[in-house]
């Protein structure tokens, strides 16, 4: 990450508006360039000096004259819709012979009895038709998880990002894709399709197969950013399991700095 897109998410970063991936990448290169830093500081100290700033009170007046425009606005449109009701009313009269309301009776009765047989027909095939849609969701289901496991084995980057995408529509991914998942976050080659397989992983944590791969992937990660990341969700989902394996990433020599003390927060946290 670059120092102009690191400054257009300050904001974001002190709102807590940015996702744990975003948060991590921002917070890595903060650690490293003290532009940045005096940027984010300075924009800490606005804010703050923004809170202060007293907001003005109306005075009487103003309420009063408020409340005598708001009054003859609601007035007025009473007024207008009152006039728009009789107009409709006497359009209606005009239009409203003998002759047509027998025929939009006749036309009502023809479409009641097309409703009543459609409903008829579909209640008797009811049982037919729910077992086609089930079979049809099915397949639909199981044909993107073939897409996904082919694509997570792309050479192309963008095709391995848009692999991890499927998973947003399957609501149940099975163990072949849940294994594939965590094989492409513990050896894909970019750092990106890493950080994307992370967060697709944390939004299926309910499957105690993939909390355990996530717990067992920290010890195998040697990007500073899927470190961070990685602390971050064991964070959220409150996985005290992790403790031993970030330890275990502490000792290691050549430990960036700002994940190290990442790493020690979300230890004490968890602990």
């Amino acid at each position: 990450m670059n120092c102009e897109s690191a400054k257009e998410q300050l904001i974001d970063l002190l709102n807590n508006q940015v996702s744990g991936a975003e948060r991590a990448a921002v917070e890595a290169h903060l650690a490293h360039c003290a532009d940045c830093q005096a940027e984010l500081e300075a924009t800490r100290q606005l804010w703050g000096m923004m809170g202060k700033v007293p907001v003005p009170e109306p005075g009487q007046k103003v309420r009063t004259r408020f409340y005598a425009m708001l009054e003859t606005y609601q007035h007025a449109e009473a007024q207008k819709r009152q006039r728009s009701w009789k107009s409709r009313m006497r359009r209606i009269r005009r239009f409203l012979t003998p002759e047509l309301a027998v025929r939009v009776a006749y036309s009502l009765a023809l479409v009641l009895i097309g409703l009543a047989g459609g409903y008829w027909l579909s209640a008797r095939n009811k049982p037919v038709y729910e077992q086609q849609i089930s079979e049809l969701d099915t397949q639909v289901k199981q044909m993107r998880q073939t897409v996904l496991l082919s694509l997570l084995e792309n050479q192309s980057a963008t095709e391995r990002l848009r692999a991890v995408e499927y998973t947003k529509d399957i609501e149940h991914a099975d163990e072949q894709v849940v294994e594939a998942l965590l094989s492409t976050l513990n050896n894909d080659s970019n750092v990106n399709v890493r950080l994307v397989t992370l967060e697709a992983l944390a939004g299926l944590a309910a499957n105690p197969k993939v909390r355990e791969g996530l717990v067992q992937s920290i010890v195998r990660q040697d990007s500073p950013l899927v470190q961070s990341a990685l602390a971050d969700v064991m964070l959220k989902l409150q996985e005290k399991r992790s403790v031993q394996p970030l330890r275990q990433l502490l000792r290691q020599a050549n430990l960036n700095d700002f994940v190290k003390v990442k790493i020690e927060q979300t230890i004490r946290e968890l602990s």
